[in-house]
């Protein structure tokens, strides 16, 4: 449950980002294939009522998503209450008449999907993914909320304390203050000024009575848009939601607030953060979705951040770590920003003198009328992916229907088909305005170095209230109430060539697009010399550079040509329409076995990744994360090593050689291909194209980190000045791995203990007492190691309460054996969650290549299957008191500086 707001490319990652310089492009490029768009395939009706219900058929997997879209935001909140549309969804989770809010988190659990909810400025979204045998139950619990939600006083109240600690949460993001400030600038006197978020002095002053008036308003059939899309059928589909939601009653809506924003007075603004690196951005008001110029200014924002425009250009000319251009398009209108990163300690002005110079050349000569085209031909590109994801197909029509006012996502390919540069050109004179920029420097700002120390405050007395069986409504007990084995995942084609590489296809045709997604197993800290540390990082970064026989340009150009999405390295993909499938897979596999690897490029890489540790090695989140390695680890431990920014400096290209030919072998590499393929096929393309990747003559190197004692309790502060709210992660080391199968009990114990919104974790520390905004814990696992950790976001006063009610939680499990409810409830996700891992093409390639890292067979799901349907109560404590050791939780805390 969440506000959306666009975070924009101004994320941490942006330390690591640096990227290659350009070389002379080849003019001999075939020429482009026709354009394409996304099939409307969809099944609609509207119900007397007024609802909009639109069903799409999608057969990936037998999986179901609905997405129930209000239309109504933060845009229409009361004025002093930003944030009413963020509370009210929130409430839509605490229960409504006939589901009190304990059958639905237990209905939610049992059902196994994902159901979440987050507010925009001008719709509020439902949206539940889950088994498509269980559409029936999905819609009851909308069709409930719809028509009458309890909006209890007393489950305000307790809300409360979860929803400003969300508040507390993004406001220690130091992008979040720079986005809701530009906002405000931006969208002044508009409905827009505030973000969907809210403040904590508007949710002091609101009460339940404020939110059922907000609800009765808005929450009707008529103001609604019901979107399902999986394996089910459509005609079926509407015949359900008329007889679950026909009788809801309409009603008459209020009128809606317009959103006319004035002029914008240019300022510079100026922010303290912990990131890494310095951040330069210029923004500027843009059109919205609505807008008939929105397509036109999706491609602006295309043209700019293409990586063979100027602004990229900055990054491998030197003088930028990052650059690209962000579009974040509302309902009304948008906003974009020109964002580049700079070394900690560096004067901004020069870079930003480059952007606006930049700027200024688009503005008063013109837009590249190929990156028009090129920018065109991916947008339609991406439309055509809509299938390849059952929940991101709802939330293509989603967007389409609720926010864009379209009939269908296809209403965008016929907008983007008829820009022209000229309309781009016409465009970017009109918006890019340095009058009307607001510009804004992000500072790194040191806050301190972790000290150790005791725990906060002294231990209370946390006792859990009594376990009782939740009784279900009739419709859902007897839908959900027996456990059963999903179907079998059934095992892809599977093949090895002679250089050893591996591939497995896995055919779906669902869209007209095929996938490739390749890993080479390596790990840096078992394989980087010593002495070298960083070399892994910038052998990664020089992937980008092109090939030998491909400049970086070129190498572009030719993914323009075919609208290809590519990326190289360690981890490497391309998805590409399906005639073009060995085209974009020739271009990948020359990329990932002959990458340039220039001096030149070379040269600027090592500095831009010099800078970047440099900054990185006193930010915040590093030292937060060392701290937590340090914790679960011993010393010496591989995974403590970390890069000298003068020893980087003195990195050589050999250097860089030397370890791409140690590091990156087909005898190590697992490529699987997705989409609209053929084994046969796929298996012609990829030995084609990869099976003359030689397998080196020297030994297979060690890639797998060794096996580490147990860890024990430990206490770091790690201090962050520019946070309001404290990030608290409790972690140990454990000593058994993913092939052990008492890791299938530890995963039913995590199910009941921290996962979801009917964990224990949640009720403890959020619904019961309002300590956390998010609790969750969780298992990770490696060849030879594994881990367990509990994480949570508090107020500094709330960290020691919210800390010991989890290890309470924690020690409850291994003192009692959980109920018969709860193993029902935990087999249940669990087993009916096991198909919502093929739901998407992407996750169906993640998955097969998790398991290969971790060296399981990857008919795993199926064991898993079995394993949790013949789990006890028995089992799961035993392996909890095996493996678990509360008493050796590490705490790591990263905010602001405790006062002593």
């Amino acid at each position: 449950m969440t506000a959306r707001l666009a975070t924009t490319a101004l994320s941490l990652s942006l330390a690591l980002l640096a990227m290659p310089m350009p070389q002379a492009a080849r003019a001999d490029a075939p020429p482009p294939r026709p354009l394409t768009a996304i099939t409307d395939n969809a099944v609609r009706a509207t119900l007397p009522n007024g609802l909009r219900v639109v069903v799409v058929r999608d057969r990936l997997a037998p999986v179901v998503t609905t997405e129930v879209n209000y239309l109504v935001g933060s845009s229409e909140a009361p004025k002093g209450f930003p944030g009413t549309a963020h509370a009210l969804e929130h409430m839509m989770f605490r229960g409504s008449d006939g589901l009190d809010k304990d059958q639905l988190a237990a209905i939610g659990a049992r059902l196994g999907g994902s159901y979440n909810a987050d507010t925009t400025e001008n719709v509020t979204q439902y949206f539940y993914t889950a088994p498509a045998e269980d559409l029936d139950v999905m819609l009851r619990i909308e069709a409930l909320r719809m028509r009458g939600l309890a909006l209890a006083a007393p489950d305000w109240e307790k809300e409360r304390g979860a929803i400003e600690q969300e508040v507390a949460r993004d406001l220690s993001s130091p992008s979040y203050q720079y986005l809701t400030r530009l906002q405000s600038i931006l969208f002044a006197g508009t409905p827009y000024e505030h973000d969907a978020l809210g403040t904590r002095p508007s949710f002091d002053k609101t009460d339940a009575t404020l939110l059922r008036r907000f609800y009765d308003a808005w929450y009707a059939p008529n103001n609604a848009i019901l979107v399902i899309a999986g394996n089910v059928d459509p005609d079926h589909a509407i015949e359900r939601v008329r007889a679950i939601f026909g009788d809801i009653p309409r009603r008459t809506l209020p009128e809606r607030t317009p959103v006319q924003p004035g002029p914008v007075t240019g300022q510079t603004l100026h922010f303290p953060t912990d990131y890494p690196v310095g951040l330069a951005t210029v923004a500027w008001r843009m059109p919205g979705l609505r807008s008939k110029d929105y397509a036109t200014a999706q491609i602006l924002a295309d043209v700019l951040t293409s990586q063979r425009g100027a602004l990229y250009d900055l990054v491998p000319s030197g003088k930028a770590l990052f650059a690209g251009f962000e579009f974040s398009p509302k309902a009304d209108a948008g906003i974009g920003i020109a964002v580049a990163a700079y070394p900690r300690n560096q004067d901004p002005a020069p870079l930003l003198a480059e952007i606006n110079g930049i700027i200024a050349v688009i503005r008063d000569k013109g837009v590249p009328p190929d990156l028009v085209e090129a920018a065109r031909r991916k947008e339609l590109a991406q439309l055509g992916f809509a299938a390849n994801s059952i929940s991101g197909l709802a939330e293509t029509w989603s967007q389409a229907l609720a926010v864009m006012g379209a009939d269908s996502p296809d209403a965008l390919g016929t907008a983007l088909k008829a820009v022209t540069v000229e309309d781009v050109n016409r465009l970017a004179k009109q918006i890019l305005d340095p009058r009307q920029a607001v510009t804004a420097v992000l500072t790194p700002e040191d806050s301190g170095h972790p000290v150790a120390g005791k725990g906060f405050g002294g231990s209370e007395s946390f006792a859990t209230p009594p376990d009782h069986p939740v009784t279900l409504p009739d419709w859902a007990h007897e839908a959900l109430s027996t456990v059963t084995l999903p179907p079998p995942v059934g095992l892809p084609s599977v093949f090895t060539y002679p250089n050893g590489l591996r591939l497995i296809v896995h055919p779906a045709h669902v869209s007209h697009t095929v996938s490739v997604y390749g890993q080479v197993r390596q790990n840096a800290n078992m394989q980087e010399p010593k002495g070298q540390d960083g070399v892994a990082a910038i052998t990664e970064d020089l992937f980008s550079y092109g090939t030998r026989s491909l400049d970086r340009l070129a190498f572009q150009k030719a993914l323009d040509d075919i609208a290809a999405t590519e990326s190289a390295g360690p981890g490497f993909s391309v998805s590409v329409l399906t005639p073009d499938f060995e085209k974009a897979t020739r271009l990948l596999a020359d990329n990932e076995m002959h990458p340039a690897l220039p001096d030149r490029a070379f040269q600027v890489v090592r500095m831009q990744t010099a800078q970047s540790y440099a900054g990185l090695l006193t930010s915040p989140n590093y030292l937060f994360g060392r701290a937590v390695k340090a914790a679960v680890s011993p010393a010496g431990d591989p995974t403590l090593r970390q890069p000298d920014p003068q020893k980087v400096m003195a990195l050589k290209q050999a250097d860089v050689q030397a370890f791409y030919a140690s590091a990156y072998r087909p005898d190590l590499t697992t490529i699987v291909v997705v989409g609209d393929v053929t084994p046969e096929q796929a298996h012609d393309v990829i030995g084609r194209t990869f099976g003359a990747w030689a397998r080196p003559a020297s030994p297979t190197p060690t890639v797998d980190l060794p096996p580490r004692p147990d860890s024990r309790a430990s206490r770091t502060q790690v201090p962050d000045r520019t946070s309001v709210q404290d990030s608290a992660l409790l972690a140990e080391s454990l000593g058994l791995t993913a092939a052990h199968p008492d890791h299938f009990a530890l995963a039913v114990g995590n199910e009941i203990l921290g996962d979801g919104f009917s964990s224990r974790l949640y009720r403890d520390l959020r619904v019961r007492t309002g300590y956390v905004y998010s609790v969750s814990s969780s298992f990770s696992w490696s060849r030879h190691r594994g881990g367990y950790s509990i994480s949570f976001g508090a107020d500094p006063d709330k960290v020691g309460r919210a800390r010991d009610a989890a290890l309470h939680d924690v020690q409850t499990l291994q003192d009692q054996p959980v109920t018969d409810a709860e193993l029902t409830l935990a087999k249940a996700s669990l087993l009916r969650g096991l198909p919502l891992a093929r739901a998407s093409l992407d996750s169906i390639a993640a998955e097969d290549l998790h398991l290969i890292e971790l060296g399981l067979p990857l008919d795993t799901p199926d064991h898993a299957a079995r394993a949790y349907y013949d789990m006890t109560a028995a089992a799961v404590q035993t392996a909890f008191r095996t493996w678990v050791r509360p008493h050796d939780m590490a705490e790591i805390v990263k905010g602001p500086t405790p006062t002593p």
